[in-house]
């Protein structure tokens, strides 16, 4: 069991035990006190996710719980795997409500404006502070439902003013089955909305370490409802690629697609859209949306590490030490340091800031949906609670 002392409001737990009963009692433990208010969690897809799911409601019984799968999990040690880390909310500095949205297909503005009015009067009769002023929203989506654009743009608009960030759950790279939980159980095709009311200073950040190349690709036929992109600037998707970064289309994997990414340039930003497989017929899939007629922009890796201690000390410089950030950070990132063997180093840097959360199959900024970057939320700090 790792643990963060209480401090500003939050509780971070984290277990190693491959065992879902243990792993809970630890987190039980360390979180359970007077004035719990919400947990929120991320754990690897290996646990038996029905007996997790059990054990959860056992220990917390009255306590709303909300969580999903992983690509891997940030915990107060850094990066991990095989684990679950669990963070513990004060009630008398954090009003945390949630929503499930358990159809994502059909889910429209017409049932996203009631599920936030409702988000925000449930925290808004907590009375911690004014809602619209001080609350953000977390999302958590099912990684493989291809619906994130649509929900998340809907979810925004409804929003408003209010900020929102978080990520696509993962299944430990087997990209076969990711969920997401929330009363009481996992779920498939489903997505958990978590309104943050809190007093605490805070700030939603996003940043990538991707810098724009002049090649240019045209999407000449895609498969929008797959998001495969069939032909490439006229001609096979996966050959086009492979000419493009050097290599051979048999050779196209996770690796090829961290070190090479492409992104598509929307008001002046450019936002990147990850490959996920070469496909047998000479096709490419995307974990982002794509269609006909967009064009898509090569992009090389600025050194990452380089990147994250600047983002890190910028947030820290405006913020001041933060009490605890939730990072979303993108499994193809994590991949690319592996391969450069950086993780120790990065891990540093997430454990000096305080930094827990997990790695995405996508993360999610203000209603985008997009790749290869690291978002989440920073806390600041107010005078320690009592006991």
């Amino acid at each position: 069991m790792i643990t963060y002392p209480a401090n500003h409001g939050t509780v971070v737990v984290a277990s190693r035990s491959a065992n879902a009963k243990q792993a809970v009692q630890a987190l039980a433990e360390g979180l359970s006190h007077d004035h719990l208010g919400g947990i929120i969690f991320f754990c690897s897809a290996e646990y038996d996710l029905e007996g997790l799911a059990a054990a959860l409601v056992s220990a917390f019984p009255t306590v709303p719980v909300s969580g999903c799968t992983t690509a891997g999990e940030i915990t107060p040690q850094g990066y991990d795997r095989g684990s679950i880390v669990a963070i513990g909310f004060d009630r008398r500095v954090f009003a945390l409500e949630t929503a499930l949205v358990d159809d994502l297909d059909r889910f429209a503005l017409s049932d996203a404006q009631p599920l936030v009015d409702g988000l925000i009067e449930r925290c808004r009769r907590q009375a911690l502070a004014p809602v619209n002023e001080h609350s953000f929203a977390l999302t958590l989506l099912d990684g493989l439902s291809s619906r994130e654009e649509q929900v998340l743009a809907t979810l925004d608009a409804a929003l408003g003013r209010i900020p929102s960030f978080g990520g696509s759950a993962g299944d430990d790279n087997h990209l076969a089955h990711t969920h997401v939980y929330a009363r009481g159980r996992f779920h498939s095709r489903a997505a958990v909305v978590v309104m943050i009311n809190t007093c605490l200073p805070f700030e939603v950040f996003s940043t990538h370490h991707l810098m724009p190349l002049s090649h240019k690709l045209v999407v000449t036929e895609a498969d929008r409802e797959r998001r495969r992109v069939v032909e490439l600037n006229g001609l096979p998707a996966a050959r086009v690629y492979a000419d493009l970064v050097g290599v051979e289309p048999y050779t196209l994997g996770p690796s090829v697609f961290a070190r090479h990414p492409l992104a598509v340039q929307l008001g002046g930003q450019h936002y990147v859209r990850s490959i996920q497989r070469a496909n047998a017929d000479g096709s490419l899939s995307f974990y982002c949306a794509v269609e006909n007629g967009i064009v898509l922009t090569a992009m090389q890796p600025a050194p990452l590490l380089d990147d994250l201690n600047n983002m890190l000390q910028g947030v820290t410089a405006r913020l001041g030490q933060p009490s605890l950030m939730i990072g979303c950070d993108c499994f193809l990132r994590r991949m690319e340091l592996e391969a450069v063997q950086h993780v120790e180093q990065a891990s540093t840097l997430l454990r000096q800031s305080r930094v827990v959360g997990f790695n995405t199959y996508g993360e999610q900024h203000h209603g985008m949906h997009v790749n290869q970057t690291f978002t989440g939320v920073a806390l600041g700090t107010l005078p320690t609670l009592g006991k």
